[in-house]
């Protein structure tokens, strides 16, 4: 029997077979050890997506192979998602803020999140994507917004024993919205900690702070650094520093940030020519199609670099690579 759209366990299989017959004692004993062992290699749940698959050699494998010139998200991301999902009981979400400039990664590691901890991906019933100027355009209807976001939250948690929820252009989400999320994002009281409490993970995406690492990474390279010696430390603390003090943006003064509600804030580092190339050669072997270094070369030289003097950043990233590879089609 094929099933395509969900999975069952085989206890709930047997049920659909054998409707209207009882199993033996005998019968439902091995059923019961038959079941214990199928869902130790995945989830089962009584309702909702069962296609919780948590692949982390697969992540560590789609962060390290298709992922370019992102280092330390690799490393970072990697981390903080195994050190959530191995415990049996967390005691909050993993909360993740993303920053960089536009097309250096962020929704790219969002997605390659999404399909390696479910089978259905961004399609997943248990994933929900927000983008804040789509979603949330108008400041008049917070109220409303408020309600219909924490109202997604609640049901999707009922849902789905892991949860994953993404906000995009988060630097944009309006003050009331990021304070509906604070209780999300609490640790739970002892009192509160149920026996099989969800785990979720919040994504937080956002140019804001872009500059800033952009900044600091040209010093450490006009210095001498190789770009694959930077840390964490060179950045994080002066990318903190700029969030707290955006005045654009609700989300550096917000609760999240000010009670250390983000667990990790994830620098995304400016693409060089290099990275770029490589971009361009993924778009092409994506669609199965044939390139040459030399439309490689071509591709990435199209792209705007800087700054003026230097020209080492893609201003871009390798946003709208995949559509530049149609100049060079047969």
């Amino acid at each position: 029997m094929m099933i395509s759209s969900y999975c069952l366990t085989p206890s709930e299989t047997a049920s659909s077979l054998w409707a209207g017959w009882s199993l033996p004692l005998l019968g439902r004993q091995y059923l019961d050890i038959l079941t214990s062992w199928y869902c130790s290699f995945q989830d089962c749940c009584r309702s909702g997506d069962c296609r919780i698959s948590n692949n982390l050699t697969g992540l560590a494998s789609d962060l390290s192979v298709r992922l370019h010139g992102q280092h330390l998200a690799r490393e970072l991301v990697l981390t903080a998602v195994r050190g959530y999902l191995e415990p049996p009981q967390p005691h909050k979400a993993l909360a993740l803020s993303f920053h960089g400039w536009s097309g250096t990664g962020k929704n790219f590691v969002a997605r390659l999140l999404a399909e390696n901890l479910y089978r259905d991906g961004l399609r997943s019933d248990c994933v929900k994507v927000f983008i804040a100027t789509f979603h949330f355009p108008h400041p008049k209807y917070v109220d409303l917004y408020q309600e219909q976001l924490t109202s997604q939250i609640r049901k999707t948690q009922e849902r789905c024993p892991q949860t994953l929820f993404i906000f995009d252009e988060a630097e944009k989400l309006h003050p009331g919205l990021l304070e509906a999320l604070r209780s999300h994002l609490e640790a739970q009281a002892p009192e509160n900690h149920r026996v099989e409490s969800p785990r979720t993970v919040f994504l937080f995406l956002s140019n804001l702070g872009g500059s800033v690492i952009n900044e600091a990474v040209l010093n450490l390279l006009m210095a001498g650094w190789s770009r694959e010696d930077i840390k964490l430390d060179h950045l994080v603390p002066q990318l903190e520093a700029e969030i707290a003090k955006s005045t654009d943006s609700g989300f550096g003064q917000s609760r999240l940030v000010k009670e250390n509600l983000i667990d990790f804030f994830v620098p995304f580092l400016p693409l060089e020519y290099r990275h770029v190339r490589l971009c361009a050669r993924d778009a092409f072997l994506s669609q199965e199609l044939p390139y040459t270094e030399e439309a490689l070369d071509q591709i990435a030289k199209m792209m705007v670099y800087v700054p003026k003097e230097e020209q080492l950043f893609s201003s871009q990233g390798c946003k709208s690579i995949s559509q530049r590879i149609n100049y060079f089609l047969p």
